[in-house]
């Protein structure tokens, strides 16, 4: 196993719910922090939280879908860590609702964020982890991505293009021992999905710190293996 002991991670959408968890239990294993989002207040407390495991902990401010906002944050975040190891593309949004119902505009905006999100992001730390010919990018999809459902378009079509996106860059970025991985988790209790997608019991599904562990075990891997793409599960149906 690999001893995560002083890598830099970034974590987009790292300021609450499955972001912040991965970010944590990062941070429990001695990576230092880079987290992102769009409410400075929200970043600045989980960064304190994340400072408390003993390790270094920064931030920046700006929307997914804003690519020159994500180009200049990504560069002073890896500035302020001395570079990048490891990207958690986590950030995303969830709007759902029928087809008949759903504005064009919201439907884009699931898109921009989702997608093209991930998208910025992974080009933006690429030429870091390009120089140093290693690197790990953890894409979040979702099964959704796998299998669309009635009121979830926007979300399951993005994921879908997320999981594709992937399978692009792992084939492209492999050469210089980037590994590209895909997660497609079920339903997580977030502030996404409570409510919402949890029947009104979010103990019934996965929470963030199981995603968190998963995470973490799979990069504390060997190099020579790659997990290209994933699910988990809960136990309940």
């Amino acid at each position: 196993m690999i001893d995560l002991k002083g890598k830099k991670a970034i974590v987009t959408g790292g300021g609450r719910g499955l972001g912040k968890a991965v970010a944590l239990a990062l941070a429990a294993e001695g990576v230092n922090i880079a987290i992102t989002g769009r409410n400075e207040d929200r970043l600045k407390a989980a960064a304190e939280e994340i400072k408390k495991l003993g390790v270094e902990a920064v931030y920046a401010v700006f929307d997914a879908a804003d690519e020159k906002a994500t180009n200049e944050g990504i560069k002073t975040l890896a500035a302020q860590l001395g570079g990048v190891d490891i990207l958690i593309n986590n950030a995303g949004i969830g709007d759902f609702g029928t087809l008949e119902e759903m504005s064009s505009e919201t439907w884009k905006k699931v898109i921009d964020i989702n997608l093209f999100g991930v998208y910025y992001a992974a080009k933006a730390v690429y030429p870091f982890m390009k120089e140093k010919n290693e690197g790990d990018i953890v894409n979040v999809a979702s099964t959704a991505g796998l299998k669309g459902a009635a009121g979830m378009s926007a979300y399951a079509a993005s994921k879908a293009a997320v999981i594709s996106l992937s399978q692009s860059m792992m084939a492209e970025w492999r050469k210089n021992n980037i590994r590209v991985i895909t997660l497609t988790p079920s339903t997580i209790a977030t502030d996404l999905t409570v409510g919402t997608l949890t029947d009104g019991n979010p103990e019934k599904v996965l929470q963030p710190e199981d995603f968190a562990q998963w995470v973490t075990d799979m990069l504390k891997m060997n190099r020579r293996a790659l997990i290209a793409n994933g699910s988990i599960f809960s136990t309940n149906p």
